[in-house]
């Protein structure tokens, strides 16, 4: 995704229907806490050196999505010690290794969403001679949302090992602060911890509008990605979607880092009210609906299917009309049967 920088200043306060969370001020943790910080860096560096980092290897590294002190030391290593970095635009990363204090000579590769395919195959060359190589996005997780997925599929394909460096990921970041709780859908599956991950809708408008639509019938949790110049358009279409709670994660880590939670009704007018929340990268977290009960509600529909279907079927089609938990109305199908069959 693409890496934007933060040249303004923090946002006013939003609207009471909103939360937000501002970024702490600049004085931070305080010089005091520098000894233990050091001394914890040290620790884990050590732990991360004596780690074993096989040759022929590519090691798919998560970066920061916009503060360069969430870099994990396990990164900083592989990083420090790899033959040749893959990345998706090399003056960016070349720039944030040096920020990291890695001012390293080695070959800097180009693997981007137009030549990810062709690349991957002078990666392949590399590792095949043994060689160790990082790959790496402009900012966040590679292959999500960015590129990433062709070159590890091709590095597979040739039989070579691919090892995940986990990390920073707005996806996840987003999630954290959204506090989505309560609906449940189905044994074992919370509105929290089942969601659907979208990403970019389309840009073409009546494509996006469709994309809304289908999101109007998705009850689990939605993670959403959008860039600034887009997001106002997001914003109106996501209107339509009424009450139904959005969270909106606005350069997140950064310093001007906005998060606010809102109906999604009101988001146009939320972005509206002040230019400068319309600047930065976008993730938003289309709440769950609360799950409907399996109840009298949908006894027709149960009932009207049960005639002409087996019992399974009826409540696999009726969980997908109505998305009620199909446990509940497996329960309530058995009850139905049995009461037809008393007054038979």
């Amino acid at each position: 995704m693409a890496h934007l920088h933060a040249n303004h200043p923090a946002a006013a306060t939003p609207p009471a229907a909103a939360h937000t969370a501002a970024a702490p001020t600049p004085a931070g943790a305080g010089p005091q806490a520098l000894p233990a910080l050091q001394a914890a860096l040290n620790t884990l560096a050590q732990a991360a050196s004596t780690q074993d980092l096989p040759a022929g290897a590519l090691y798919v590294v998560a970066t920061p999505i916009g503060n360069r002190a969430d870099f994990s030391v396990r990164a900083l290593l592989v990083l420090a010690l790899v033959d040749a970095v893959a990345c998706e635009d090399t003056r960016h990363t070349r720039q944030l290794l040096q920020a990291c204090g890695l001012d390293r000579s080695v070959p800097m590769l180009a693997v981007h969403q137009h030549n990810e395919a062709e690349a991957a195959a002078g990666v392949i060359a590399r590792l095949q001679r043994g060689e160790r190589v990082a790959y790496v996005s402009d900012a966040g997780t590679p292959a999500v949302s960015d590129p990433g997925a062709r070159l590890v599929a091709a590095v597979v394909a040739a039989q070579l090992r691919v090892l995940p460096l986990p990390g920073a990921s707005s996806v996840t970041t987003a999630l954290s602060v959204a506090g989505v709780v309560g609906a449940s859908w189905g044994k074992g599956a919370s509105a929290a911890s089942s969601f659907v991950f979208e990403g970019f809708l389309p840009t073409k408008a009546g494509e996006r509008r469709e994309a809304v639509a289908a999101l109007a019938r998705q009850p689990r949790t939605v993670v959403l990605l959008e860039a600034p110049h887009r997001i106002a358009d997001l914003a109106a279409d996501l209107a339509v979607l009424g009450e139904r709670p959005v969270t909106v994660g606005r350069e997140l880590t950064k310093q001007f880092e906005q998060v606010a939670t809102l109906p999604a009704s009101a988001l146009p007018g939320w972005l509206a009210a002040d230019a400068q929340r319309q600047r930065g990268e976008f993730a938003l977290v289309l709440h769950a609906t609360q799950a409907p009960a399996a109840g009298d509600d949908t006894t027709p529909l149960l009932s009207a299917l049960l005639a002409e279907l087996p019992l399974k079927s009826a409540v696999r089609l009726a969980a997908q009309i109505t998305g009620a938990p199909r446990n509940a109305l497996y329960d309530q199908a058995l009850s139905l049967k049995q009461a037809s069959s008393d007054e038979g």
